[in-house]
């Protein structure tokens, strides 16, 4: 390789400043995380860029907000079509830096390519509608119209886990109604939503309609608090989640937080193959770094002497390795400290009298996928959130006592019931204390359209399109008189 093309792999990616890429001297690096090599450089945001960026967002807001419905779909179809033209490019670009197999990293640019269609679908669908006032006398001739308009300029901040299909989430419902929006990625994954912004910059989308900032610290506590982005859309943490409600009173926030699904499997199902399978496989997917990945597997008495043992075939038979071999399953953790925490864990269990069925062993970031059995219900990895590949099995006598297990956490998210009978699965959506409840399969099936969000201390609001839209906007009436209905 010559000086030059040294000097082009080198060079600092750049951010997205209302539209536009920009640079600075100061830089992070993105390392892969399975073997600590350097992925990337990029450029970090000066307090200069973010005020530029925010007043571009809030200068352009009620431009924005009146772009026909039509321009603002056809941007979100270009950006639904390059995805899948680049799928290959951006599949290796989540791989690279989140360290998720590449199988997975594929599924997830698919998802993001939906994700924007839908929204296309929805910016031309998003009219409001009519309401008949004339139901008392003193509403004679009149019509309400009822149509909802952007709360103003949304602040994105995006986690690590989906470092594409959930910043997505976040910009095409904010871009749908019209609602100029500010990515701020998780440091350790800017890559994906810098390449977004890349292609956000084909359309033509008014200046200030985006920006991408991969800040950190105090630039990102300013964003949080600026009074001109009232609305916040989070994913990540609990801890971070309520702190930045505790630091914005005033302000829209939407928090999708953290959770430990419990997949049920009731006496009546019999596919205990298929079970098995999907709960091994969906434990284990992203590393078990998914809100909604299986943590706590509830089965019957009467199916455990059978069921447990295909649980820990299915999970053995996981592969791991290095993310960018195809045959993969399970790749490394985000980093070597997360990976180290969730092996103290599994430490803890088994020490307080747990039984490890496989599993349990770490190479650097790598955590083999494990399976725990009888497991103290103070221990953290039944009583916290994982994020890692690890499965806590549990065995009971009734389905009452199952649904009993599943509640007792301070997290909502979803829950997986394996049955087929009619009563116990709208029972399950009447006593469980979740946001979505799974029937026939595992807690970790989401559709990209549908609303999706927990209770408790896993957040509020909803993601799905029309559910996000919704959140990113507020009610107007406007009240027509002296007309002949």
């Amino acid at each position: 390789m010559s000086e030059d093309e040294d000097a082009v792999v080198a060079k600092p990616r750049p951010f997205w400043v209302a539209g536009r890429p920009e640079t600075s001297e100061e830089t992070l690096d993105v390392r892969h995380p399975f073997d600590g090599t350097d992925v990337a450089t990029v450029s970090v945001p000066t307090p200069e860029h973010v005020e530029r960026a925010v007043a571009a967002a809030a200068g352009v807001a009620k431009q924005f907000r009146s772009l026909p419905a039509h321009r603002r779909a056809a941007a979100l179809e270009h950006v639904s079509q390059a995805l899948a033209e680049r799928t290959e490019e951006i599949a290796e670009t989540i791989t690279a830096e989140n360290g998720k197999p590449m199988k997975w990293s594929t599924a997830e640019v698919g998802r993001a390519v939906s994700v924007f269609r839908f929204a296309a679908e929805e910016a031309r669908r998003h009219v409001g509608e009519l309401q008949r006032l004339d139901t008392d006398a003193s509403g004679e001739g009149r019509l309400g119209l009822i149509r909802r308009r952007p709360r103003g300029p949304v602040l994105a901040v995006a986690p690590f886990n989906f470092p594409l299909n959930l910043v997505a989430h976040k910009v095409a419902p904010a871009l749908a109604v019209g609602a100029p929006v500010i990515v701020k990625p998780a440091s350790a994954t800017p890559l994906s939503a810098l390449l977004l912004g890349e292609i956000l910059a084909e359309t033509d989308l008014p200046e200030g309609a985006f920006s991408v900032l991969p800040v950190r610290g105090s630039a990102m506590a300013a964003l949080v608090e600026d009074p001109r982005l009232p609305v916040i859309s989070f994913t990540g943490s609990t801890g971070v989640g309520w702190g930045i409600m505790r630091s914005a009173p005033g302000k829209h926030v939407v928090m999708e937080l953290g959770s430990n699904s419990a997949a049920i499997i009731c006496p009546d199902w019999t596919d205990l193959d298929w079970a098995a399978s999907r709960i091994a496989t969906f434990g284990n997917y992203q590393a078990g770094q998914s809100c909604i990945s299986v943590q706590r597997v509830v089965v019957h008495r009467s199916l455990a002497e059978e069921f447990i043992p295909k649980l820990v075939s299915a999970v053995e038979a996981l592969k791991t390795g290095d993310p960018h071999d195809p045959s993969v399953d399970v790749g490394p953790l985000i980093d070597e400290g997360n990976a180290e925490r969730v092996a103290d864990w599994i430490d803890e269990a088994v020490g307080a009298g747990a039984q490890l069925l496989t599993g349990g062993k770490r190479t650097g970031a790598t955590v083999a996928p494990t399976v725990l059995s009888g497991v103290p219900a103070t221990a953290k990895v039944s009583c916290e959130e994982v994020f890692g590949p690890v499965l806590v099995v549990s065995v009971v006598d009734t389905v009452d006592e199952a649904f009993e297990i599943a509640n007792s956490t301070d997290y909502g998210l979803q829950a997986g019931v394996f049955t087929r009978d009619l009563q116990t699965a709208f029972r399950a959506t009447a006593e469980l204390e979740v946001g979505g409840v799974i029937i026939g399969d595992v807690p970790s099936y989401r559709a990209d359209q549908m609303p999706y969000g927990g209770v408790k201390g896993s957040g509020n609001g909803r993601e799905g399109l029309r559910s996000a839209m919704n959140d990113f906007t507020e009610e107007q009436v406007m009240v027509l008189s002296g007309l002949e209905l």
